[in-house]
C-alpha cells in the first residue's frame, strides 16, 4: 500500500523562515532510516503558498489566483511517498518522526494513494494499459 504523508504548514513555514541546521539533520537522518527500511519513494519539502499559484475550474472556465493562501493549516509544508503493508504501519513510522515544526504543535497526514485495482470495472483494460506505459515513461525521467 503506498500513502503519502502530509506535513501541515505553519505560521513559520509560511513565512518562508528555513529549518534550522538540527532540524535538517534529525529530518535527514529519518529519511534515511525510512530509505533503509525500503519504504520511502519520495519525499520533498515545498514553498511557501506566497510563491505558488491555485487554478480554480468553474465549468470550462479557468481562472488563475495567486498565493499566499489564507489558511495555514490547511496548506502543505512538504510530503513523502511511502510504500508500506498497512496504515497502521505508517502511523507507527509517522510517531518516530521528529517535530517538522520545533517549539509547536505540528500536524503530518496520512492519506492513502488508489491503486488502480481501487478503480473497479471503469477503470478498463485500455485504460490500465495507458497508466502502466506512463508509469515506465515516468521511471526514465
Amino acid at each position: 500500500m503506498r500513502f503519502m504523508i502530509i506535513v501541515k504548514a505553519s505560521a513559520d513555514s509560511e513565512a518562508g523562515v528555513m529549518p534550522s541546521e538540527e532540524l535538517l539533520t534529525a529530518m535527514g537522518n529519518y529519511n534515511e532510516v525510512l530509505v533503509k527500511a525500503g519504504i520511502m519513494l519520495a519525499g520533498e519539502g515545498l514553498h511557501p503558498s506566497s510563491k505558488g499559484v491555485r487554478v480554480r475550474f468553474s465549468g470550462d472556465k479557468r481562472s488563475v489566483i495567486d498565493g499566499p493562501f489564507a489558511e495555514t493549516k490547511e496548506l502543505i509544508a512538504g510530503y513523502w511517498l511511502w510504500q508500506v503493508k498497512s496504515k497502521e504501519e505508517a502511523i507507527e513510522w509517522v510517531k518516530r518522526c521528529p517535530n517538522p515544526m520545533p517549539g509547536t504543535e505540528a500536524e503530518i497526514e496520512i492519506r492513502q494513494v488508489f491503486e488502480a485495482e481501487d478503480f473497479g470495472a471503469e477503470f478498463t483494460p485500455e485504460l490500465r494499459e495507458q497508466e502502466e506505459r506512463l508509469r515506465e515513461q515516468v521511471k526514465k525521467h
